[in-house]
């Protein structure tokens, strides 16, 4: 039996002006793996919601079709029923968890079926061990990181062994080693336990190695539905993967599914191993280190800033940092390493408990929960129409915005804080959660425009393709402190973890698939002479 069956399903939000899901047919089987695909607003949020009984029992609106999960009519079982074979992460995870400690949220789905003690305390022990989560057990959930908090939402959707997961950007808010660790996990489910997965997610580089199927939605319908390689060849250029952009724009095919394809695809055309980086393009743009002897204007400055929690560890520790008007700095670094923390210094949210923060002016910042920026009945009542057209969301002026995706909600938070005076300083924490490439270009191309009109930027970030395109300078955070602080071509370049795919498919040559694409022409062999007969 098929553990989830769409039969011509349509859905339609209450006020909206077309289906969020177009008469939509498909059959996921056991220990199927699959990936959906589509821009912001394409229905891929809205598949998920239905599949969990939340459309249309929470959201309302206009439902048609059938769906059945895990042998259950959703029209007869709400969320309630369903969440016994199907585990859910949505892309707010601090809406779904709801006990004091990380121990408690574990402990509460199997509580509430009726598990004996030991069995509980199994299934919590064995679900942290799974997500990295074991040194929170006794943590407030109310201090955890979202990356933090993403993992430990997760693991209460497993601890009960579901049928089916229904995961919506899991990975949206995890450094890439957390990232890579929870796709292993969700693989070994996947293979061990049968569980069919079917995963949400706009970074589809992360993910497609592991998919058995990719299905594609645009405006609310399936576009494509095939294997991941199969994806690739039929994907229009905004789904593509930087690799599978990067062989186009060298003229190479197949598309890679994964890095090793790629390395393997180059080593047989004798491109293998790494080529020499580019001189030009925004991630190889030099600049002048600012410390604190210079004495050119600071936009923001931290002179050895130090941040303890009481009776706690301590956050930050001794940071020294300082922005110049008009730069662009991403900061990336590990889970827990205190990039959030270091942004709501900047705003003047906390104080630091050591040390000095000097503020050019304004300090606008935008949290990781977008939500928490939105007051309003409908998206039209937040902001002006020519704020929101500028931010291409006035077709959506009539809908509440607790029924916009992720990605438009994030847009939506950021028209708001960025409304008014201009800022000395602009902190964005993972902006890019739930954004497609297309909204991503957008982004980037707003970053820099911010820049240019003097007001620095400082963007915590997870996405090393997106700090690739805008950011002049990255700073790396490890364990509440600096420990890179240099050019982005340096230090996303070469890496591991902390590597645009490019990257690491060029050994560090380029981190951009147009770049990469030149540096390959410019290496490629010379064509063998023909032989005359």
């Amino acid at each position: 039996m098929s553990e989830l069956v769409l039969d011509r399903v349509t859905y339609t939000y209450p006020g909206a002006a077309r289906p969020a899901l177009a008469n939509v047919s498909l059959r996921v089987e056991p220990g199927e793996f699959v990936v959906l695909a589509g821009g912001s607003g394409s229905g891929k949020s809205t598949w998920l919601r239905a599949a969990a009984g939340l459309v249309p029992h929470f959201h309302g609106g206009e439902f048609t079709g059938q769906l059945v999960a895990g042998g259950m009519d959703s029209r007869e079982h709400g969320p309630a029923d369903l969440s016994a074979v199907a585990g859910s992460l949505f892309q707010d995870p601090e809406t779904q968890v709801v006990m004091g400690t990380v121990r408690a949220e574990l402990a509460f789905p199997l509580e509430n079926r009726g598990w004996s003690d030991a069995a509980v305390a199994r299934g919590v022990e064995e679900a942290a061990l799974a997500l990295g989560v074991a040194g929170l057990l006794e943590r407030s959930t109310h201090e955890l990181s979202g990356g933090e908090l993403q993992r430990v939402a997760l693991g209460a959707a497993l601890a009960g062994r579901p049928r089916l997961l229904l995961l919506d950007e899991p990975t949206s808010q995890l450094d890439p080693v957390a990232g890579d660790e929870l796709l292993g996990v969700l693989r070994r489910v996947n293979e061990e336990w049968g569980t069919a997965v079917v995963l949400a997610e706009h970074r589809l580089e992360r993910c497609l190695a592991a998919a058995d199927r990719v299905i594609a939605l645009e405006r609310g319908a399936v576009t494509i539905d095939a294997d991941p390689r199969g994806f690739l060849e039929q994907a229009p250029p905004a789904l593509q993967t930087p690799g599978a952009r990067l062989f186009t724009a060298a003229g190479l095919a197949p598309p890679p599914v994964a890095v090793k394809d790629a390395r393997a695809a180059l080593r047989a055309r004798g491109l293998g191993g790494s080529v020499e980086p580019a001189e030009s393009g925004p991630s190889a743009t030099p600049r002048r280190r600012l410390r604190r002897r210079d004495k050119a204007p600071v936009a923001l400055a931290f002179d050895r800033v130090w941040f303890e929690i009481p009776r706690g560890p301590a956050v930050l520790k001794g940071v020294d940092l300082a922005l110049a008007p008009g730069e662009r700095v991403a900061l990336m670094g590990r889970n827990g390493a205190g990039k959030s923390t270091l942004l709501r210094l900047a705003a003047g949210l906390r104080e630091p408990t050591r040390g000095r923060i000097a503020r050019g002016g304004r300090v606008a910042l935008l949290l990781q929960h977008p939500g928490d920026y939105l007051v309003a009945e409908t998206v039209g009542d937040e902001l002006p129409l020519d704020v929101l057209a500028a931010a291409g969301l006035d077709a959506l002026a009539d809908r509440h915005p607790r029924d916009l995706s992720g990605g438009e909600r994030q847009r939506l938070a950021l028209a708001i804080v960025l409304e008014g005076e201009p800022s000395a300083v602009v902190c964005l924490d993972e902006p890019t959660r739930g954004m497609d490439r297309g909204h991503k270009d957008v982004l980037a191309a707003h970053l820099r425009e911010l820049a240019e009109r003097g007001s620095a930027v400082l963007v915590a970030t997870h996405d090393a393709e997106f700090a690739a395109q805008w950011s002049e300078r990255t700073v790396l955070l490890g364990d509440g402190a600096p420990v890179a602080d240099a050019p982005t071509s340096e230090v996303l370049g070469g890496g591991w973890y902390f590597a645009t795919q490019t990257a690491r498919i060029l050994g560090g040559g380029a981190l951009l698939p147009e770049e990469g694409a030149a540096l390959l022409r410019t290496h490629a062999p010379p064509a063998p002479a023909e032989v005359a007969p």
